[in-house]
């Protein structure tokens, strides 16, 4: 089911008063989550769903027999066994049929005579990944484990964030259906901006940009270098605004039902750097990385060709989790050429202040920075957006020798862009873009929300999938 589609906007109330209905009991509230979870994502297909419950029995079972008074030989098994099932699940779905088609290749075999063509279920790597956090968790002593199997299942599968996160800790997620939640008006009206921003970033931004760009990627070679270098600049954009878009919508979905989840993405292409750019760029995903493969390979703490490796592996490793291609693994590739100077000269972490803090405007320093990032960034997502190597070299090529004339950009889209990029700089050390809780006049607030509000039912392109489902 599509946050953009009319099911959506029939099934978020339906659930939202049932929900508020059954707050004096907490295991019916937890159940109706569930039901309403595996509604939502079995409107896709309902052979998912014994994949994200066989997913979730195993990572709650581990959890019961991983105990302390048993051997951390035992435990380190459990857990390592769970991990093993629940990878071996996604790389069967998501990997199996990319290895085969190689090595056949690689063979001379015919490769499609051992592919097995199976779907990729939606969000798969996404709630894999959550469900993993917890078992490992439960091994590092980081929490105790639950006999809430409701609580749990509510955990795993929560709607909102299902298919394309955040990626929530258990940590953070599961104690939140452990507890009796109140309705809070204030954080349910925030839930509410939230959304409408993640809309309008979505059907107005996002899918405005991605016509020029699906027109320009579909025909690399009838347009010239302008267009080219304009729809590597507009799929950044489309890229950001279509995942940030869904985070804001999941987040403040969440808000809704009294439920916390952390923040995915704050402001990604105002970073001064790569490696500030990482902090901001899908964090849930990032801090993952870092918490459970960066950190027990040791880190930055190590030495010097350790680290060169640690870097490599977990951007190749984050590339590689994005989908089973080249490409892929060469955009990981890429950023971590760009972010391995500056880990090791220790500039990795210079830049964690607000931007521009107590300035309208950056510096010309700043602002030289913001735009390196950004063309840096691009450049790779030329890479990511690619269908394969050889289309990517295409359209690398075609920047420097396609021509400059002819060139038609795309004003409205253009527009949007702009009206985006303003709203985000100025509330840029706000929570969304219309988080207006300091604005004076309650008269301005609104004019801002409706005219937001106008701008998505004039302008918006609706049941348009989002690009990280495929993920």
């Amino acid at each position: 089911m599509l946050f953009t589609s009319i099911e959506f906007l029939v099934f978020l109330p339906v659930v939202f008063s049932l929900y508020w209905l059954l707050r004096k009991r907490l295991q019916w509230q937890n159940l109706m989550v569930v039901a309403a979870s595996y509604l939502f994502y079995g409107w896709w297909d309902w052979r998912f769903l014994l994949l994200i419950a066989f997913t979730t029995l195993c990572s709650f079972t581990s959890g019961l027999l991983i105990k302390p008074e048993r051997s951390r030989r035992h435990n380190m098994t459990i857990m390592w066994l769970n991990i093993g099932i629940n990878l071996g699940i996604l790389g069967l779905f998501k990997y199996y049929d990319f290895f085969a088609s190689e090595l056949a290749s690689l063979l001379g075999c015919n490769g499609d005579s051992v592919m097995l063509h199976l779907i990729l279920p939606v969000g798969i790597s996404f709630y894999t990944f959550q469900a993993l956090s917890y078992s490992i968790d439960v091994y590092r002593g980081k929490m105790e484990p639950t006999r809430d199997v409701v609580a749990f299942f509510a955990y795993v599968s929560f709607f909102p964030q299902l298919v394309a996160g955040p990626i929530e800790r258990a940590t953070n997620l599961l104690p939140q259906f452990l507890r009796r939640r109140e309705f809070d008006y204030g954080m349910a009206v925030d839930g509410i901006r939230q959304m409408l921003w993640g809309f309008f970033k979505k059907v107005v931004v996002a899918d405005n940009c991605a016509i020029f760009v699906d027109e320009v990627w579909n025909n690399i070679g009838g347009h010239n270098s302008l267009d080219l270098i304009m729809a590597a600049v507009m799929f950044s954009i489309q890229i950001y605004c279509d995942f940030s878009g869904y985070s804001d919508i999941a987040i403040g979905t969440a808000k809704l039902f009294g439920i916390k989840l952390m923040r995915n993405f704050n402001v990604p292409y105002f970073s001064r750097d790569i490696a500030e750019f990482w902090r901001r760029w899908h964090i849930s995903l990032t801090t993952w990385f870092r918490d459970y493969v960066y950190i027990p390979l040791g880190g930055s703490r190590v030495a010097k060709w350790k680290v060169v490796r640690n870097t490599f592996i977990i951007f190749l490793v984050s590339g590689f989790w994005h989908g089973a291609n080249w490409t892929f693994l060469a955009w990981g590739a890429f950023h971590a050429c760009l972010f391995l100077p500056l880990i090791l000269l220790g500039k990795n972490r210079r830049h964690t202040d607000t931007i521009a803090e107590g300035h309208w405007l950056p510096s010309l320093k700043e602002l030289g920075q913001m735009a390196l990032t950004f063309l840096l960034a691009a450049l790779g997502w030329i890479l990511f957006r690619s269908q394969s190597i050889g289309e990517a070299i295409d359209f690398y090529t075609g920047i420097v020798g396609n021509g400059w004339s002819g060139f038609n950009p795309p004003m409205r889209a253009i527009l949007f862009v702009a009206l985006m990029l303003v709203v985000e700089w100025l509330q840029r050390g706000r929570s969304h873009g219309l988080d207006m809780n300091g604005v004076r006049y309650g008269v301005v607030r609104y004019a801002c929300y409706l005219s937001v509000l106008a701008l998505i039912f004039m302008y918006g392109v609706f049941n348009e999938t989002f690009i990280y489902f495929q993920f």
